[in-house]
């Protein structure tokens, strides 16, 4: 099943098309992770999944049904920074925004979830960035959601928190069966968290697929030697002059012999390691070096 069918999506503001029939099918379960440089459509894009921009044309389903206000209760979501009224207690929020929503939520078992059940009775004008951010997590899975829009909920986190929201996302999709849909700018990030990525550029999609699928069989040993010109010339077509060494596409179980082999016709060896594509080059690659 299909959590979200995007089907020939489009918006314009004033000169500018932020989606440009935009196509794209996100599966029911694990996270799915939406790339792309600024002004690519990414938030315009939650935005109208969550109806708060409608479409020029095209049409958007959740679970199979049109994303209608009752479609639209099986999503929970903060899109951009999350804003919460400060002079407000974390358990107050929750209890305000189930009796609005008319649902029933358990508040302190939404603060456990998301590991602040410490500050339940702290007003939230005293929060760092990082627990507005898992208070946002919190609010969203006020409803039960089965689909959690996240946009950039590691924005502005240091190193530590970076790490915490990616366990808790992780764990929500692990444990808790949701699926996530992600937008964020952190590749590393999303590489480490999604299971699947769509990379968005001017409107349209770029590419799209399993983390596994974009990398590609790419794993090549780099070399630091010296002379290069020796190794490429003993090497062919498998040796590529590459970041300041030489790559080599090879087999694992070939390793000790090619090392042995350099090493009776002289070849200095000062550093030999295992290096792949990763998420970086493949976004540069598709949204042509945008940032």
């Amino acid at each position: 099943m299909l959590a979200m069918a995007i089907d020939r999506v489009s918006k314009r503001f004033g000169e500018v098309q932020a989606l440009d029939s935009l196509s794209l099918s996100i599966p029911a379960g694990g996270i799915f992770g939406l790339l792309g440089p600024n002004g690519a459509g990414k938030t315009t894009l939650l935005r109208i999944a969550t109806g708060l921009v409608r479409a020029d044309a095209g049409a958007i389903s959740l679970f199979g049904e049109p994303a209608g206000p009752d479609a639209r209760r099986r999503i929970g979501a903060f899109i951009e920074a999350p804003a919460f009224y400060p002079f407000l207690r974390a358990r107050e929020l929750l209890g305000i925004l189930a009796a609005t929503s008319n649902v029933h939520a358990d508040a302190d078992a939404l603060l456990a979830r998301v590991g602040l059940s410490h500050a339940a009775e702290r007003r939230i004008g005293g929060y760092s960035l990082g627990m507005k951010q898992r208070l946002a997590i919190a609010a969203a899975l006020v409803g039960n959601p089965e689909l959690l829009i996240l946009d950039e909920p590691t924005n502005g986190l240091d190193p530590e928190g970076i790490l915490e929201m990616r366990h808790l996302v992780r764990d929500l999709a692990d444990r808790d069966g949701l699926t996530v849909l992600l937008s964020s700018h952190l590749l590393d990030e999303v590489e480490r968290v999604c299971d699947r990525v769509a990379i968005l550029r001017n409107g349209r999609l770029a590419a799209e697929g399993s983390v596994a699928e974009l990398l590609g069989d790419s794993e090549r040993l780099w070399l630091d030697v010296r002379p290069v010109e020796t190794v490429l010339a003993m090497l062919g077509e498998r040796g590529v002059a590459e970041e300041g060494g030489v790559s080599v596409r090879i087999e694992r179980e070939d390793v000790p012999a090619l090392i042995a082999a350099l090493t009776t016709q002289g070849v200095e060896i000062f550093e030999a390691r295992w290096i792949r594509r990763d998420l970086e080059s493949v976004f540069l690659a598709e949204t042509g070096g945008q940032s």
